[in-house]
């Protein structure tokens, strides 16, 4: 299934918002420290409430660090992320007031940048937080949010018959069912 036939935006819209998706397959490929930077650069200059800019990102690049991150992902994500050559944990300093808005916004900054880049993600939030937290040494004042996959996109056939039928973009529910003007109510 292509991206032409299942998304279409209700508004026009710069393409990298309808291309971006969160694939399964990666390549085993490595990915330049200049690409890698890049995409973390754009996250860097996210919104953030205050400039508290409480975003922090743990990445894993080589064997032994993806390996680590392994040991907390949960087995369904772990058939198909062991292939991403990079894995990154957001978290976020939980005494910034809105931390986990601003840490969501670096995010998506994050994941055009890689689109750009030539890149995919795919965020996940199967994974043991507190088995993270202990594994990495990440002390309570932070969030733990998701791990993210990053990587070139690879052929779905690598890919388990099951998550072959889920690998396709997913489509988006009409604008119009997210908007409320002046007061919020479900019809």
């Amino acid at each position: 299934m292509s991206i032409e036939n299942t998304r279409k935006a209700d508004f026009p819209v710069h393409d990298q918002f309808i291309n971006r998706w969160s694939p399964r397959a990666f390549l085993d490929k490595e990915i330049s420290e200049e690409l890698l930077y890049s995409t973390l650069e754009a996250a860097r200059w996210a919104p953030s409430s205050m400039n508290s800019q409480p975003w922090r990102f743990i990445i894993a690049r080589t064997k032994e660090d993806r390996e680590r991150f392994h040991s907390f992902i949960l087995d369904g994500n772990r058939t198909w992320c062991e292939q991403a050559p990079v894995l990154i944990l957001l978290i976020s300093e939980k005494a910034a007031g809105a931390h986990t808005f601003d840490t969501g916004t670096a995010f998506g900054f994050l994941t055009l940048q890689a689109l750009e880049n030539g890149l995919a993600t795919h965020p996940m939030g199967g994974f043991d937080k507190e088995k993270a937290r202990e594994v990495l040494g990440i002390p309570n004042e932070y969030e733990l949010h998701a791990v993210v996959a990053l990587g070139y996109q690879g052929d779905k056939t690598t890919l388990t018959p099951t998550l072959q039928d889920r690998e396709a973009p997913s489509p988006r529910r009409p604008l119009q069912e997210s908007i409320f003007e002046g007061t919020f109510s479900i019809k």
